[in-house]
């Protein structure tokens, strides 16, 4: 069943033959229709934007994309309005918003054949322009260059060395913890996989690799986006990418086994020990043999409990500024390197 929120363009609207569980007409501010929306279920949305209060600003459809999934919602744009410019459809675009038209046979159209990022993609190249580069001076969001647009985010890449390394409950674990510094502007994506739908989170999101620059272009705003590669072989879009390493005999023999030269290769990567229970002698012990310097050795977390290990580890990846003092409880486990 589909949903429409109409406005000035509510009589063009009424004459589309679909079946609809919801129906509202009146102006509304973004956040209002996020809220109405968010947890209520629909196949489709059918938005006419005059139904946005102040629809002419870009930080409106911000609002909208960053609270609603912009995938099942049809933006209806009033022809020869503001918004239908190249710029602002650039702008759309940047923000993963792929479904506008301003017909009512487009509306039906896209219903059926919603667009992907490739359809739109001829659009973006006005995002690169010297008239957008830069920070939207209206919104403050920066929806400008593709390189200035995600400005102030920490994009971390999480890759399993070893076989289920745990790295999607490690992303889990850690998402938690960063949200008692920086709300819920701390976002998770996982790439090829389901498994985040798990832990019924809504800022950890799946996509498939296709979707991953709309995703990075949708949450721009985040602070910390964490990303679990698992399969996918560009990282090129994260600021660094964390090797997680599950260190024990079988799982080391087993990666041997399958790569001999990998430690050749993770030289001068970010290694972490997940799941570990080494001493610091262990460790010295290790590197010296495989060649390779650890980042961090984590022990097994509990995900139902604060970690205050995790603590030293961010401020060793540098999103916490200010190292706090460690409480005595906090040195029981005596396994990561100081």
């Amino acid at each position: 069943m589909n949903v429409i929120v109409s406005n000035e363009q509510r009589n063009v609207l009424s004459g589309l033959d679909i079946d609809v569980i919801k129906s509202i007409s009146g102006e509304y501010d973004a956040g209002e229709i996020v809220e109405m929306f968010k947890n209520f279920f629909y196949n489709k949305m059918i938005l006419d934007v005059t139904a946005i209060r102040d629809y002419h600003s870009i930080k409106s459809f911000q609002t909208i994309a960053m609270g609603l999934d912009v995938e099942k919602i049809v933006f209806f744009l009033p022809e020869g309005s503001d918004v239908c410019t190249s710029n602002f459809l650039a702008k759309l675009v940047s923000m993963g918003i792929y479904n506008f038209t301003t017909n009512v046979e487009g509306v039906k159209y896209l219903l059926e054949h919603p667009n992907t990022y490739k359809q739109v993609a001829h659009i973006q190249q006005f995002s690169d322009t010297p008239d957008n580069a830069g920070t939207d001076a209206e919104s403050g969001s920066g929806f400008g260059a593709t390189s200035n647009r995600r400005v102030g985010t920490r994009i971390i890449g999480f890759r399993n060395v070893t076989e289920h390394a745990g790295s999607t409950t490690f992303i889990y674990i850690l998402k938690k913890e960063l949200k008692t510094y920086f709300g819920d502007t701390v976002i998770a994506l996982e790439i090829n996989k389901n498994d985040f739908q798990f832990f019924g989170d809504k800022n950890m999101i799946s996509v498939t690799p296709d979707q991953v620059r709309a995703a990075l272009n949708r949450y721009a705003g985040a602070s910390v986006l964490l990303v679990d590669l698992n399969d996918c072989n560009d990282d090129s879009f994260c600021g660094e990418v964390l090797y997680l390493l599950e260190p024990s005999t079988i799982k080391l023999n087993k990666l041997m086994r399958r790569n001999r030269n990998i430690f050749t290769k993770l030289q001068h990567q970010k290694i972490v020990l997940n799941k570990s229970l080494l001493s610091n002698k262990d460790i010295a012990d290790f590197e010296y043999e495989a060649k390779v310097k650890i980042f961090y050795n984590m022990p097994s977390l509990d995900e139902r409990k604060k970690n205050s290990i995790l603590e030293d580890f961010l401020y060793r990846l540098g999103i916490v500024t200010k190292k706090e003092e460690k409480r005595e409880t906090g040195k029981i486990f005596g396994l990561f390197r100081r």
